[in-house]
């Protein structure tokens, strides 16, 4: 049985993969010197961070949770999952809230900064990493121009991260 959802997990992660290099719109936002993009259709709403009720014995980068409009929301540091330097809270850090395979979860940022299109051309290949690095949510790299600078856009597909059994937030119904 095991087998079966890793190979329905490995399906889905290719036909996101396949989908981010389709191109499509995404919310751009940071997390430490990095900007990261996700698929649009996944943000249901963007709020300012509140403190979250916190829950006994979860992992670090769960926070807690919070009550919105009567959904208990349970809510994810992205910066700490994923290991950024600091994780700082100011009056830029928001709360992405998406729709993950029929669930609410939230995820902090340090800031959002703005919904992009992109074409099939300007995102390139995830590259190829070791073992030690969990690129497996990396969809790809977008390389976005504004006049003469280019910055690279880092694409995540946020449903399969979100949806890891490490998180344990998300439980597949057979």
């Amino acid at each position: 049985m095991d087998m079966i959802t890793d190979a329905k997990h490995v399906a889905q992660h290719e036909a996101a993969r396949a989908q981010a290099h389709a191109g499509g719109e995404f919310l751009t936002f940071r997390l430490g010197e990095e900007e990261y993009g996700i698929d649009i259709l996944r943000v249901q709403e963007i709020r300012s961070y509140e403190q979250p009720t916190r829950i006994a014995n979860a992992p670090s980068f769960i926070k807690g949770v919070v009550n919105l409009r009567g959904v208990i929301v349970p809510i994810v540091d992205l910066r700490m999952k994923l290991g950024c330097d600091s994780a700082e809270y100011n009056t830029f850090t928001v709360v992405i809230v998406l729709n993950v395979k029929g669930r609410v979860v939230g995820a902090v940022v340090d800031s959002v900064s703005d919904v992009l299109e992109l074409s099939r051309e300007t995102i390139k290949p995830a590259p190829e990493m070791s073992s030690a690095v969990d690129a497996g949510f990396i969809t790809g790299i977008g390389a976005v121009k504004n006049g003469d600078t280019e910055r690279m856009l880092i694409l995540m597909d946020i449903e399969s991260l979100m949806a890891s059994a490490e998180m344990g937030l998300i439980t597949e119904l057979h």
